[in-house]
């Protein structure tokens, strides 16, 4: 996979622990993110995977 750039900041994303909220809760991932203004590249993996997980959990509750 090519490196991803930041389109506000033109520069390369890097690997960061970023918390999500859904729902009251607080959860965190690794995800790609810009190191100057912190726009998070949410890719579809992560977006299927750990959030959809994390969403269902919590709406069963």
């Amino acid at each position: 996979m090519s490196e991803l750039i930041c389109g506000t900041c033109q520069c390369p994303l890097v690997k960061k622990r970023v918390d999500f909220s859904y729902l009251t809760h607080t959860f965190f991932a690794d995800a790609l993110r810009c190191p100057i203004c912190g726009q998070v590249y949410l890719s579809e993996e992560l977006v299927k995977g750990r959030v959809a997980e994390v969403e269902m959990e919590l709406e069963d509750k």
